[in-house]
């Protein structure tokens, strides 16, 4: 296998397989920067090299994991090595049709995978516009090693993962920042506010994962009508806060295809 860029996503990856058993022998990695190529040593045993060269030769599967203004770039010197391997993209925007115009290779399949893949908790969509169920089958398994998966039926779709799921631990953070911040302003240490906040995520997502029900109603039931939770979202419907929130993921769903138009021009 070899991974074209060695960022947090791509050693995620490799961590990954490496876990189920994957030997890091079979594992190769183009990676510009020396710091980071140090880093996948140290922490995987892997093979990694600031260009691209023989080590691509004959790999069945290339994952591109380089930032999406960077491949037109990262394709050019990788293209004659690809022969007839899947390429697995988990770049933003960039559609399988350009992938396959800048390398040459038609085995394609692209997903969207997030930055919990870091601690074996990520969320990844997929999408294969061709191919066959074998390629599907080993792109899925690749990606198992670190998230659960969700496979979509149209490519322009993977722009609403991006901005639900890939995009998403941002909004999290978000959401925990402002909790801690609110927790120390009523007299909590930052590391009290911080543990609960981050519990109390951790914990609500448990319960929803784990329910059949409507979130709303998983919602309600916390919401007793004049009580504490009751006054927190009435402040939160006053400033207009869902709309805003709903309003973001359209924002980062625009972005997404804009990398993708940006990139064909």
């Amino acid at each position: 296998m070899a991974f074209i860029g060695g960022g947090n996503m791509a050693s995620a990856i490799i961590g990954g397989l490496i876990r189920q058993g994957v030997p890091a022998a079979q594992i190769a990695v183009v990676e510009p920067f020396e710091a980071t190529r140090e880093a996948l040593r140290a922490q995987h045993g892997v093979v990694a090299q600031p260009a691209a060269g023989p080590a691509l030769d004959g790999a069945d599967l290339l994952v591109w994991a380089v930032k999406p203004q960077s491949f037109r770039e990262a394709a050019a010197p990788v293209a004659a090595h690809i022969g007839g391997a899947l390429q697995l993209s988990v770049m933003a925007g960039i559609r399988c049709a350009d992938i396959a115009s800048a390398t040459g290779g038609a085995r394609i399949v692209r997903c969207m995978p997030n930055t919990p893949a870091l601690v074996g908790r990520g969320m990844t969509g997929l999408f294969a516009a061709q191919g066959s169920d074998a390629d599907r089958a080993l792109a899925e398994a690749v990606i198992r090693t670190t998230s659960d998966v969700l496979w979509v039926q149209r490519e322009e779709q993977l722009d609403a993962v991006t901005a639900l799921s890939g995009s998403g631990p941002a909004y999290v953070f978000y959401f925990l920042e402002a909790m801690q911040q609110a927790g120390t302003e009523l007299g909590l240490s930052p590391e009290q506010a911080r543990q609960l906040a981050v519990g109390t995520f951790a914990g609500g997502s448990a319960l929803a994962a784990a329910s059949t029900e409507p979130l709303s109603l998983l919602r309600e039931r916390v919401t007793s009508k004049g009580g504490t939770t009751y006054a927190a979202l009435t402040a939160m419907e006053q400033a207009g806060i869902q709309p805003a929130f709903v309003q973001a993921m359209h924002a980062a769903c625009r972005r997404a295809h804009e990398l993708g138009d940006e990139f064909g021009r």
